[in-house]
């Protein structure tokens, strides 16, 4: 009978940085609580749900038929910084509890989250900035 392994350390730097450049397709969630996360999953759907209301109303400006992908992107960025800014104990009590290796976050998570914070901040600005272009002109402006 094999000796059961001990589990994989999850690394808070990966982690954050996959919440940041694939955070919109899930890929975070998945490498923290494998494939049957529901989270995950939702993001993924956001895909095929945004290309579903593009074929259906080609006429409809591309934000709102988007719109699902956009939020799953925005809501990944949100994660990347609840994740990347928790303290390394509790970290490591709350995914890394039958680790024997201890995390210690590095100057590049720093800089990884203030990556996340900018593009962040542009998608909400650029979210509000087209959304308020098409509620109040109609789009005259793009």
């Amino acid at each position: 009978m094999p000796l059961p392994s001990a589990p994989r350390h999850k690394n808070k730097t990966l982690t954050t940085f996959l919440a940041t450049a694939f955070g919109s397709i899930g890929l975070h969630r998945f490498y923290l609580h494998g494939g049957r996360d529901r989270f995950g999953w939702l993001h993924i759907l956001a895909i095929p749900l945004s290309l579903a209301l593009m074929a259906a109303r080609p006429d409809a400006p591309k934000l709102f038929t988007g719109l699902p992908f956009v939020l799953s992107a925005l809501i990944a960025c949100l994660e990347a910084l609840v994740l990347g800014l928790t303290p390394d104990d509790k970290w490591d009590a709350r995914y890394n509890a039958g680790s024997s290796k201890r995390s210690e976050s590095h100057w590049i998570l720093a800089l990884i989250l203030v990556l996340t914070v900018g593009l962040g901040a542009m998608g909400v600005i650029a979210l509000l900035a087209r959304s308020f272009d098409l509620l109040f002109t109609g789009g005259a402006f793009g």
